[in-house]
């Protein structure tokens, strides 16, 4: 039994990481991924596992610090462990574009279109789709999606305008 306790101690030291941060560090926070929970738009496996890079605050005991939370994580505590923490190395070229969501209060808010940007006939066996790629209020151009042409006209019917 003393063996086994030795080699997994002396796997987990060679595996620990002492950090340490300093008041005004940027730091991601590790988030545990929940099954059936979409967070960000994503879901299960391509759910991000980080938020950030948020302000520390200060430091709380020894392994421990506050972290500046946004206010749409008002009701998450603010203080977290250390391995929940990762150090962001701030880039000089690496510029965050942020445009104010509407978010509400479940966290969650509502994706509208702007506009059609391609057309596309998908051929299946029997039948032809009609897709239109679409490029939604809060998303860039590389992230428009291909939606059903017939659902998209139905739903939003002033993207086609009078035909």
């Amino acid at each position: 039994m003393k063996t086994a306790q030795s080699r997994q101690k002396s796997y987990a030291d060679k595996r620990r990481r002492d950090l340490e941060f300093a008041v005004g560090d940027h730091v991601f926070i590790k988030i545990a991924p929940m099954k059936g929970v979409m967070r960000f738009g994503k879901r299960g496996k391509l759910s991000p596992r980080f938020i950030g890079p948020l302000e520390i605050l200060d430091r709380v005991g020894t392994l421990a610090y506050r972290v500046a939370l946004p206010p749409n994580l008002a009701g998450v505590h603010n203080v977290f462990h250390v391995s929940m923490l990762r150090k962001y190395l701030a880039n000089p070229s690496h510029v965050l574009s942020y445009e104010p969501l509407q978010v509400a209060p479940d966290l969650s808010y509502e994706e509208k279109p702007v506009q059609i940007l391609d057309r596309q006939e998908r051929r299946l066996r029997n039948k032809v789709m009609k897709l239109v790629k679409v490029r939604w209020l809060n998303q860039s151009v590389e992230e428009a999606t291909w939606e059903s042409e017939a659902d998209m006209r139905i739903r939003y019917p002033e993207l086609f305008g009078k035909v």
